[in-house]
Protein backbone atom coordinates (compact mmCIF):
# COMPACT_ATOMS: atom_id res chain seq x y z
CA UNK A 1 0.00 0.00 0.00
CA UNK A 2 0.80 3.42 -0.63
CA UNK A 3 3.06 5.37 2.27
CA UNK A 4 0.78 7.32 4.93
CA UNK A 5 3.68 9.57 6.49
CA UNK A 6 4.95 12.83 4.69
CA UNK A 7 8.16 11.79 5.41
CA UNK A 8 8.12 8.48 3.75
CA UNK A 9 6.06 10.15 0.62
CA UNK A 10 9.40 12.41 -0.06
CA UNK A 11 11.68 9.89 0.67
CA UNK A 12 13.57 7.71 -3.03
CA UNK A 13 12.56 4.03 -2.21
CA UNK A 14 15.55 3.30 -4.81
CA UNK A 15 18.17 6.43 -4.95
CA UNK A 16 21.64 6.02 -6.90
CA UNK A 17 24.33 8.90 -6.53
CA UNK A 18 27.03 8.86 -9.19
CA UNK A 19 27.54 5.44 -8.49
CA UNK A 20 30.34 3.53 -10.86
CA UNK A 21 31.30 -0.32 -10.96
CA UNK A 22 33.80 -1.41 -13.55
CA UNK A 23 34.99 -5.13 -14.30
CA UNK A 24 38.21 -6.14 -14.49
CA UNK A 25 39.26 -2.02 -15.17
CA UNK A 26 36.36 -2.09 -17.72
CA UNK A 27 33.63 0.93 -17.20
CA UNK A 28 30.04 -0.68 -16.42
CA UNK A 29 28.31 2.15 -14.80
CA UNK A 30 30.10 5.93 -14.59
CA UNK A 31 28.81 8.29 -12.48
CA UNK A 32 25.22 7.61 -12.73
CA UNK A 33 22.47 9.21 -10.38
CA UNK A 34 18.52 8.43 -10.45
CA UNK A 35 15.51 8.62 -7.87
CA UNK A 36 13.13 6.15 -7.90
CA UNK A 37 10.18 7.55 -6.37
CA UNK A 38 7.26 5.32 -4.73
CA UNK A 39 4.45 4.13 -6.89
CA UNK A 40 6.53 5.05 -10.24
CA UNK A 41 7.62 3.40 -13.12
CA UNK A 42 10.89 3.90 -14.51
CA UNK A 43 11.90 2.50 -17.81
CA UNK A 44 15.62 1.41 -18.31
CA UNK A 45 16.72 0.87 -21.60
CA UNK A 46 20.18 0.91 -23.85
CA UNK A 47 21.35 -1.44 -26.30
CA UNK A 48 23.34 -4.19 -25.16
CA UNK A 49 26.15 -3.92 -22.67
CA UNK A 50 25.33 -0.56 -21.52
CA UNK A 51 24.73 -1.74 -17.91
CA UNK A 52 21.22 -2.17 -17.80
CA UNK A 53 21.37 -5.51 -16.08
CA UNK A 54 24.38 -4.41 -13.51
CA UNK A 55 22.18 -1.11 -12.71
CA UNK A 56 19.47 -3.57 -11.46
CA UNK A 57 21.99 -6.34 -9.70
CA UNK A 58 23.42 -2.97 -8.22
CA UNK A 59 20.15 -2.00 -7.01
CA UNK A 60 19.71 -5.35 -5.35
CA UNK A 61 22.90 -5.33 -3.14
CA UNK A 62 23.95 -8.49 -5.92
CA UNK A 63 26.78 -5.89 -6.92
CA UNK A 64 28.81 -3.12 -4.64
CA UNK A 65 29.73 -0.25 -6.23
CA UNK A 66 33.10 1.28 -6.77
CA UNK A 67 32.09 4.39 -5.73
CA UNK A 68 29.43 6.39 -4.84
CA UNK A 69 26.10 5.54 -3.25
CA UNK A 70 22.81 3.73 -3.42
CA UNK A 71 19.83 4.28 -0.86
CA UNK A 72 17.13 1.76 -0.43
CA UNK A 73 13.95 3.71 2.00
CA UNK A 74 16.71 6.37 2.56
CA UNK A 75 18.62 3.76 3.70
CA UNK A 76 22.42 3.62 2.64
CA UNK A 77 23.39 -0.24 1.87
CA UNK A 78 27.01 0.38 0.43
CA UNK A 79 28.52 -0.90 3.83
CA UNK A 80 26.22 -3.70 4.90
CA UNK A 81 26.96 -7.37 5.39
CA UNK A 82 25.13 -10.14 3.30
CA UNK A 83 22.83 -10.87 6.16
CA UNK A 84 21.39 -7.16 6.20
CA UNK A 85 21.08 -7.15 2.12
CA UNK A 86 19.24 -10.31 2.37
CA UNK A 87 16.71 -8.97 4.54
CA UNK A 88 16.47 -5.99 2.38
CA UNK A 89 15.50 -8.26 -0.56
CA UNK A 90 13.48 -10.51 1.47
CA UNK A 91 11.50 -7.45 3.21
CA UNK A 92 11.51 -5.00 0.33
CA UNK A 93 11.94 -6.24 -2.92
CA UNK A 94 11.01 -8.66 -5.52
CA UNK A 95 12.88 -9.38 -8.36
CA UNK A 96 11.90 -11.24 -11.93
CA UNK A 97 14.84 -11.85 -14.29
CA UNK A 98 15.51 -13.35 -17.32
CA UNK A 99 16.12 -17.06 -16.54
CA UNK A 100 13.71 -19.06 -14.93
CA UNK A 101 13.39 -19.26 -11.62
CA UNK A 102 10.88 -21.52 -10.28
CA UNK A 103 11.20 -24.72 -8.65
CA UNK A 104 10.40 -27.38 -11.06
CA UNK A 105 9.48 -29.93 -7.98
CA UNK A 106 6.99 -27.67 -6.15
CA UNK A 107 3.90 -26.69 -7.01
CA UNK A 108 2.42 -23.68 -8.08
CA UNK A 109 1.02 -22.92 -4.53
CA UNK A 110 3.96 -24.08 -2.67
CA UNK A 111 6.47 -21.85 -5.55
CA UNK A 112 4.57 -18.77 -5.31
CA UNK A 113 4.97 -19.42 -0.90
CA UNK A 114 8.29 -19.88 -0.68
CA UNK A 115 8.82 -16.28 -0.33
CA UNK A 116 6.95 -15.91 2.79
CA UNK A 117 7.81 -19.01 4.17
CA UNK A 118 11.03 -17.85 3.86
CA UNK A 119 10.88 -14.95 5.66
CA UNK A 120 9.04 -16.91 8.66
CA UNK A 121 5.06 -15.84 8.27
CA UNK A 122 2.80 -17.72 10.11
CA UNK A 123 1.43 -20.37 7.76
CA UNK A 124 -2.56 -19.11 8.68
CA UNK A 125 -1.31 -15.69 7.16
CA UNK A 126 0.37 -17.47 4.23
CA UNK A 127 -2.46 -19.29 2.52
CA UNK A 128 -4.60 -16.12 2.23
CA UNK A 129 -1.44 -14.08 0.50
CA UNK A 130 -0.76 -16.63 -1.69
CA UNK A 131 -3.96 -17.39 -2.85
CA UNK A 132 -4.61 -13.64 -3.31
CA UNK A 133 -1.88 -13.29 -5.70
CA UNK A 134 -2.40 -16.27 -7.03
CA UNK A 135 -5.72 -15.16 -8.12
CA UNK A 136 -3.68 -11.36 -9.02
CA UNK A 137 -1.78 -13.39 -11.69
CA UNK A 138 -4.72 -15.85 -12.95
CA UNK A 139 -3.35 -18.87 -11.65
CA UNK A 140 -5.88 -19.27 -8.52
CA UNK A 141 -7.34 -22.61 -10.56
CA UNK A 142 -3.83 -23.85 -11.29
CA UNK A 143 -2.53 -24.20 -7.28
CA UNK A 144 -1.81 -27.91 -7.57
CA UNK A 145 0.01 -28.02 -10.67
CA UNK A 146 3.44 -28.55 -11.43
CA UNK A 147 5.45 -25.97 -13.42
CA UNK A 148 6.17 -28.76 -16.30
CA UNK A 149 2.35 -28.67 -16.61
CA UNK A 150 2.25 -24.78 -16.95
CA UNK A 151 2.99 -23.11 -20.46
CA UNK A 152 5.59 -20.74 -21.11
CA UNK A 153 3.41 -17.58 -20.57
CA UNK A 154 1.89 -19.14 -16.91
CA UNK A 155 5.45 -20.16 -15.47
CA UNK A 156 6.56 -16.33 -16.50
CA UNK A 157 3.44 -14.86 -14.25
CA UNK A 158 4.12 -17.85 -11.68
CA UNK A 159 7.71 -15.92 -11.57
CA UNK A 160 5.99 -13.01 -11.45
CA UNK A 161 3.90 -14.22 -8.38
CA UNK A 162 6.95 -15.56 -6.78
CA UNK A 163 8.11 -12.24 -6.23
CA UNK A 164 5.38 -9.91 -5.41
CA UNK A 165 3.67 -12.35 -3.18
CA UNK A 166 3.50 -10.00 0.06
CA UNK A 167 3.52 -7.23 -1.88
CA UNK A 168 7.19 -5.87 -1.51
CA UNK A 169 6.99 -1.74 -1.76
CA UNK A 170 9.91 -2.22 -4.75
CA UNK A 171 10.04 -4.42 -7.93
CA UNK A 172 13.26 -5.53 -10.16
CA UNK A 173 12.15 -6.36 -13.84
CA UNK A 174 15.01 -7.15 -16.42
CA UNK A 175 13.19 -8.28 -19.47
CA UNK A 176 10.34 -9.89 -18.13
CA UNK A 177 8.81 -10.43 -21.95
CA UNK A 178 11.67 -12.24 -23.29
CA UNK A 179 10.93 -15.22 -25.12
CA UNK A 180 6.66 -14.00 -24.40
CA UNK A 181 4.29 -13.73 -27.58
CA UNK A 182 2.88 -10.83 -27.99
CA UNK A 183 -0.50 -11.85 -25.61
CA UNK A 184 1.44 -13.33 -22.97
CA UNK A 185 3.85 -10.08 -23.18
CA UNK A 186 1.08 -7.85 -22.58
CA UNK A 187 -0.49 -9.68 -19.70
CA UNK A 188 2.89 -9.14 -18.29
CA UNK A 189 2.66 -5.80 -18.69
CA UNK A 190 -0.41 -5.56 -17.73
CA UNK A 191 0.37 -7.30 -14.32
CA UNK A 192 2.84 -5.16 -13.44
CA UNK A 193 0.69 -1.81 -14.31
CA UNK A 194 -1.58 -3.16 -11.83
CA UNK A 195 0.86 -3.75 -9.16
CA UNK A 196 1.97 -0.19 -9.57
CA UNK A 197 -1.62 1.16 -9.12
CA UNK A 198 -3.62 -1.41 -6.93
CA UNK A 199 -0.69 -1.71 -4.81
CA UNK A 200 1.61 1.27 -4.76
CA UNK A 201 4.70 -0.82 -6.06
CA UNK A 202 7.89 0.76 -7.23
CA UNK A 203 9.32 -0.67 -10.20
CA UNK A 204 12.52 -0.68 -12.16
CA UNK A 205 11.94 -2.34 -15.47
CA UNK A 206 14.69 -3.11 -17.90
CA UNK A 207 14.24 -3.47 -22.01
CA UNK A 208 15.92 -3.32 -25.36
CA UNK A 209 11.88 -4.15 -26.80
CA UNK A 210 11.04 -0.48 -27.92
CA UNK A 211 7.45 -0.85 -28.42
CA UNK A 212 6.57 -1.73 -25.12
CA UNK A 213 7.77 1.77 -23.69
CA UNK A 214 5.18 3.46 -24.62
CA UNK A 215 2.37 0.66 -23.92
CA UNK A 216 3.86 0.89 -20.21
CA UNK A 217 4.01 4.40 -20.39
CA UNK A 218 0.31 5.19 -21.91
CA UNK A 219 -1.68 2.52 -19.03
CA UNK A 220 -3.31 2.84 -16.04
CA UNK A 221 -5.19 0.38 -13.83
CA UNK A 222 -8.16 0.98 -11.47
CA UNK A 223 -10.74 -1.10 -9.93
CA UNK A 224 -14.24 -1.02 -11.39
CA UNK A 225 -15.71 -2.64 -7.95
CA UNK A 226 -16.03 -5.99 -9.94
CA UNK A 227 -12.71 -6.45 -11.32
CA UNK A 228 -9.66 -4.58 -12.70
CA UNK A 229 -8.77 -2.87 -15.82
CA UNK A 230 -5.94 -1.63 -17.44
CA UNK A 231 -6.92 1.23 -19.77
CA UNK A 232 -5.40 4.03 -21.99
CA UNK A 233 -6.10 7.49 -22.46
CA UNK A 234 -6.71 11.12 -21.06
CA UNK A 235 -6.76 9.75 -17.47
CA UNK A 236 -3.96 7.75 -17.40
CA UNK A 237 -1.81 10.36 -19.17
CA UNK A 238 -2.97 12.52 -16.13
CA UNK A 239 -1.99 10.44 -13.46
CA UNK A 240 1.30 8.76 -15.17
CA UNK A 241 4.48 9.82 -13.21
CA UNK A 242 6.33 6.81 -15.63
CA UNK A 243 9.84 8.26 -16.62
CA UNK A 244 12.53 6.61 -19.04
CA UNK A 245 16.06 5.74 -18.37
CA UNK A 246 18.67 5.46 -21.41
CA UNK A 247 22.12 3.76 -20.98
CA UNK A 248 25.15 4.01 -23.38
CA UNK A 249 28.46 2.31 -22.35
CA UNK A 250 27.46 2.70 -18.94
CA UNK A 251 26.24 6.69 -18.94
CA UNK A 252 23.06 8.06 -18.41
CA UNK A 253 22.04 10.00 -21.56
CA UNK A 254 18.55 10.28 -21.10
CA UNK A 255 16.54 10.81 -18.19
CA UNK A 256 12.99 12.16 -18.40
CA UNK A 257 9.37 11.37 -19.95
CA UNK A 258 8.89 8.90 -22.61
CA UNK A 259 7.15 11.84 -24.96
CA UNK A 260 10.43 13.71 -24.41
CA UNK A 261 12.15 10.62 -25.12
CA UNK A 262 10.31 9.79 -28.06
CA UNK A 263 10.59 13.23 -30.05
CA UNK A 264 13.97 13.92 -28.60
CA UNK A 265 16.56 14.60 -31.57
CA UNK A 266 19.97 12.81 -29.46
CA UNK A 267 21.78 10.46 -31.21
CA UNK A 268 21.84 8.36 -28.35
CA UNK A 269 18.19 8.27 -28.46
CA UNK A 270 17.83 8.32 -32.19
CA UNK A 271 20.21 5.20 -31.90
CA UNK A 272 17.53 3.28 -30.16
CA UNK A 273 14.26 4.88 -31.66
CA UNK A 274 15.00 5.10 -35.21
CA UNK A 275 18.32 2.55 -35.78
CA UNK A 276 19.27 3.05 -39.35
CA UNK A 277 19.49 -0.37 -41.48
CA UNK A 278 22.65 -2.30 -40.66
CA UNK A 279 23.38 -0.20 -37.07
CA UNK A 280 24.83 -2.47 -34.49
CA UNK A 281 21.72 -0.86 -32.51
CA UNK A 282 19.29 -1.84 -35.03
CA UNK A 283 18.90 -5.82 -33.11
CA UNK A 284 17.25 -4.01 -29.95
CA UNK A 285 14.43 -2.37 -32.33
CA UNK A 286 11.16 -4.28 -32.76
CA UNK A 287 8.01 -3.43 -34.73
CA UNK A 288 4.99 -3.08 -32.25
CA UNK A 289 3.33 -6.15 -32.83
CA UNK A 290 -0.24 -4.53 -31.20
CA UNK A 291 -0.34 -1.87 -33.93
CA UNK A 292 -3.24 -2.53 -35.52
CA UNK A 293 -2.65 0.02 -38.82
CA UNK A 294 0.51 -1.93 -38.97
CA UNK A 295 -1.52 -4.73 -40.21
CA UNK A 296 -3.95 -2.74 -41.83
CA UNK A 297 -6.92 -2.82 -39.18
CA UNK A 298 -8.51 0.16 -37.84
Amino acid sequence: MFPETENDVKTPVIEFRKVSLSFDHKPALIAVSFELRRGQLILVTGASESGKSVLLRLASGLLRPDEGQILIEGRDIQNLDERALLQIRATSMGIVFQDQSVFTALSVFDNAAYRLDERGWPEEMIEPAVLETLDFVGLQDDTKKIPEELSVGMRRRLEFARAVVGWPPIMLFDEPTAGLDPINARMMMDLIIRARNEHGISSLYVTKEMHEIPYLDARWSRSNGTANTVFRGAAAEAENDTKLLLLERGKVCFLGSVADFQSSSMPAVTRMTRPEPGAPYADSYVADPWNRKRKGIL
